[in-house]
């Protein structure tokens, strides 16, 4: 079915809208952290559950507000090379995403509070943070999206906060060297976001949204998708020398996959890009499950 056909109300609406090619973002950070945990003896089954449905519900829930205001602004116009905005296409109304989106907030926002009566005031700081992040994302009077910042926090809170996070839930500390495990989910989440925001950077110019590759440019957005890569695959080398399994270099086999990837990126132009975003994020999860599952090989 055509993505202009599809029913207002119908499953496939709502899948356009919490955009699954990107969920690896949110899972992938929980993953590694519960990995992690698991190696240092803390991993807890129950805490790592709740903390994924969260992590995923705050990412759906950013996804869901970036179409409200993005439609409100102006930026999801028709000549828009991504993948079809339902609420600016009229698939599902306005009204429709603020509800469910205001649903979906408070339910995250009741279940975290089963991690903070388990880990305390810091988890709930965290929380809040990373709702107000989702809002703040495409809302308020200074759009994080809009700014150039929107890489940044994206790899602050689907890096650092999302896998010192999980980790916290289950083992009650944090040290460096988790936190430096995170700088690879980071660095992937934030190639999704460059490869989106690439293919969008005329149109985003036109409605001054000003993304970081809008203000920097193609070739460098480019060079720095290349920088980053090469930063999530020496981490888990970085790994090996503070003492964990040299079985997390596994994740080396996902190498070919990054280098396709490379390529794409560089012979790609306009919609031939969300082939590229799909392949960054499938090469997240490849990475991010090798990556995790050679650590617990002991």
């Amino acid at each position: 079915m055509a993505e202009q056909a599809v029913a207002p109300t119908s499953l496939q609406a709502w899948m356009l809208a919490i955009r699954p090619k990107t969920l690896p973002a949110g899972a992938m950070p929980v993953v590694l952290g519960s990995a992690l945990a698991a190696v240092d003896g803390g991993f807890l089954l129950l805490p790592a559950f709740v903390v994924l449905i969260c992590a995923l519900g705050i990412q759906v829930a950013t996804n869901f507000i970036n179409e409200i205001y993005d439609f409100r602004k102006g930026a999801d116009t028709a000549d828009r090379l991504g993948p079809t905005r339902t609420v600016a296409a009229g698939i599902i109304s306005e009204k429709s995403m603020i509800r469910v989106s205001a649903s979906l907030v408070g339910t995250v926002f009741l279940l975290g509070l089963y991690l903070v009566s388990t880990s305390g005031w810091p988890i709930l700081l965290v929380g809040l943070l990373s709702l107000l992040f989702a809002w703040a994302y495409t809302g308020g009077p200074y759009p994080i999206a809009y700014s150039g910042l929107g890489d940044l926090f994206v790899f602050i809170f689907f890096g650092l906060v999302a896998v010192g996070g999980t980790y916290y839930v289950q083992a009650h500390t944090l040290s460096s060297t988790v936190l430096l495990a995170a700088v690879a989910p980071g660095a992937f989440s934030v190639n999704i976001l460059l490869v989106n925001n690439i293919r969008d950077i005329a149109t985003d110019r036109t409605v001054g949204k000003m993304t970081l590759p809008a203000r920097i440019g193609a070739r460098w957005a480019r060079r720095l998708y290349v920088v980053l890569m090469v930063v999530a695959f020496l981490v888990p080398a970085l790994l090996v020398v503070k003492g964990y399994s040299p079985w997390g270099m596994l994740s080396l086999l996902s190498a070919p996959l990054a280098i396709s990837m490379v390529r794409k990126l560089y012979a790609s132009e306009g919609r031939e890009l969300n082939n590229v975003l799909a392949g960054t994020g499938k090469l997240m999860t490849l990475h991010g499950l090798l990556f995790s599952a050679g650590l617990l090989i002991q």
